[in-house]
């Protein structure tokens, strides 16, 4: 008499749960071969367990605005950041004894 087959059921877990972003000039194109490639070449080395679901497969091009167009503030020399500072101290000389003097 043959034993019964073993059946294992896989369980996802969703804390493990990633994604990757494949070049869209990955070689087989931006379809299932290049991602495919990509998941083989760049994933199963690391993750052998690792698995995709082809019905949240997205194929999409994102653009980073702030990359392309963000241009950051020139920061304040150390003498504008020395000088505020003081003023702040001036304008706040006297402020405490004011303060305390008339809770008294």
């Amino acid at each position: 008499m043959k034993p019964a087959p073993i059946v294992v059921e896989y369980e996802t877990d969703t804390a493990l749960r990633d994604s990757e972003q494949v070049p869209l000039l990955e070689e087989g194109g931006p379809d299932c071969d290049g991602i495919g490639a990509f998941f083989r070449r760049e994933v199963l080395p690391y993750t052998p367990d690792a698995w995709i679901d082809p019905d949240k497969t997205l194929v999409g091009y994102e653009i980073s605005l702030t990359r392309h167009f963000y241009r950051p503030a020139p920061m304040r020399t150390l003498d504008e950041i020395k000088a505020d500072i003081y003023a702040l101290e001036q304008e706040a000389e006297g402020l405490l004894e004011k303060i305390v003097g008339e809770a008294e």
